[in-house]
């Protein structure tokens, strides 16, 4: 570029640079270094109105590159995430029949009654529910017409569409669940609840003495002595 390309740089540049321009937007207008829009611009003086622009830009700026990197930093964990879930999968495999009877009795001990001849379930993870139906259903000698649900629902919530959504999973019908029991929303509360279960908690139920002392007896045998001393 000439002398007369560069003067007309410079006078373009420094018309920027008085109506308020950083050096990084006149830079994205002239073709020009840093260091040389600095050395044409260095006697112009910004107004404060002018100055407190670029200071909000710049803090705008960074805290747009801030955002950028929590994104970015917020993908990679969730990739991370999802890669070891499926790890986990891989490992645990296909259950054999044997696997399938002790995981069920394993989640029984954490989560199931223990109240003699009370058989029940309860949770809210749609999973769980459907995993423990199948397994009640796959080794206990269970009567169908013997079986109820029951549900544990937030006022405001649909009792008739979380109805349908567990009769669908679980196979029990509709006219076999127990009332329903609401928890009512506390008057004059401030308290917003952050998990608030679409479908509320289900609790698959079932009555029998011999069934639930036989389970009860499952139970010690995945705990007994010569199990827990051979760790």
């Amino acid at each position: 570029m000439g002398y007369y390309g560069r003067l007309e740089d410079k006078i373009r540049a420094r018309k920027l640079r008085k109506r308020g321009y950083s050096y990084k937007e006149i830079i994205e207008v002239i073709s020009a270094s840093k260091d040389t829009i600095s050395h044409w611009c260095r006697d112009i003086e910004l107004t404060d109105d002018q100055i407190k622009r670029l200071i909000e830009k710049r803090n705008t700026g960074a805290k747009i590159g801030c955002f950028k990197g929590a994104k970015v930093q917020k993908e990679r964990r969730l990739a991370v995430t999802q890669k070891l879930r499926e790890l986990g999968i891989e490992d645990v495999g296909s259950l054999s029949k044997r696997e399938r009877f002790l995981v069920g009795i394993a989640l029984y001990a954490g989560e199931g009654a223990k109240k003699d001849g009370d058989i029940s379930f309860a949770n809210s993870d749609p999973r769980m529910i459907k995993f423990m139906i199948s397994w009640f259903r796959e080794f206990m000698e269970i009567d169908e017409t013997r079986i109820r649900g029951a549900m544990w629902l937030h006022e405001g919530l649909s009792e008739r569409k979380a109805k349908k959504f567990w009769s669908d999973l679980t196979g029990i019908p509709i006219n076999h669940f127990h009332k329903t029991y609401i928890a009512k929303n506390k008057k004059g509360s401030k308290k917003i609840r952050k998990h608030l279960h679409k479908h509320g908690i289900f609790s698959i139920r079932y009555a029998s003495t011999e069934w639930h002392r036989r389970l009860q007896g499952w139970i010690l045998g995945v705990l007994d002595d010569r199990i827990s001393n051979a760790l």
